[in-house]
């Protein structure tokens, strides 16, 4: 997995993060699921990106 890659799919999730607090702090349900939405985009590109790796070697 390319490093910018990492950063920006660990950048994504730690964003997801923050909305999902955001939205769990101002009682904003929609906010609250795009932050979890994020936070799983994150993390299949993660995975996506780990098989790629796999296959390079």
């Amino acid at each position: 997995m390319a490093f910018d890659d990492k950063v920006d799919n660990k950048a994504e999730e730690i964003g997801g993060k923050a909305k999902e607090g955001v939205g769990k702090a101002t009682d904003d349900e929609q906010l609250e699921a795009e932050g979890k939405a994020d936070q799983t985009s994150a993390n299949l590109k993660q995975a996506g990106e780990k098989i790629k790796d796999v296959f390079k070697s």
